[in-house]
């Protein structure tokens, strides 16, 4: 029996953390469907993609100016109506970043770039809330067992900063003496000898993460805040 095409995307789910706050990068679709709606950046895998990943990189670019970033593979999205051209499957890829150092810039297929509060979305195209839903879940495991947290961060970094990305992932405070001693005690942070203001009266330490010194640990550490 025939069957109707069904044909590929790609989507990426770029994430970062602004002032405590787990943000999206969304673009502002210029044409139908759902033109003028929010969506991530993405589109069709075209016969000149070498593979999925070339694809989703190429999107991305095309449509924010964001490259050169870690793109992994999240998961896929096939279910029937979530496109009104017809059976169409999307690969999500998921990408952590730190927002300075991009500068967003739109192109002919959208209307519109910029970051939105992930706990404050607008109205979006096709199943892309359900798919930065699914991504933010992901990251809320990933942050308890891998180091993908530092991904957020600048390669030197206070203790602060580095509770703002847990706090800003999983939407909530967390207690400040507890998280530090949790951080210290496991040893996935050096200690350098430089230091920040963080207020006009307070030097803040700098730290460092290596993830090569943290996939040698024995025992991996779990950072899990109640």
């Amino acid at each position: 029996m025939p069957t109707a095409d069904v044909r590929v995307t790609v989507d990426s789910v770029v994430l970062t953390v602004q002032e405590d706050t787990l943000e999206v990068l969304l673009i502002k679709r210029k044409y139908e469907p759902f033109k003028t709606k929010w969506a991530l950046p993405g589109g069709f895998l075209e016969t000149s993609d070498k593979s999925l990943e070339d694809a989703v990189a190429r999107e991305l670019y095309e449509e924010t100016n964001v490259s050169n970033v870690y793109l992994e593979q999240l998961y896929t999205f096939g279910d029937k109506g979530r496109d009104p051209r017809g059976r169409v499957v999307t690969v999500a890829y998921l990408a952590l970043i730190r927002q300075e150092g991009f500068e967003l810039r739109t192109s002919s297929e959208a209307s519109g770039v910029a970051w939105w509060p992930v706990n404050a979305l607008p109205e979006l195209a096709f199943d892309h809330e359900r798919i930065i839903s699914y991504a933010h879940q992901r990251l809320k495991y990933k942050i308890e067992y891998s180091p993908a947290a530092f991904k957020l961060l600048p390669d030197k970094f206070t203790l602060r900063d580095l509770q703002m990305i847990y706090e800003g992932v999983l939407g909530k405070a967390i207690d400040n003496r507890n998280f530090r001693k949790k951080f210290l005690n496991t040893g996935v942070l050096q200690e350098l000898e430089e230091t920040t203001q963080e207020s006009s009266f307070r030097p803040a330490r700098l730290y460092s993460f290596s993830e090569e010194d943290f996939e040698k640990l024995p025992d991996r550490p779990v950072f899990v805040f109640s």
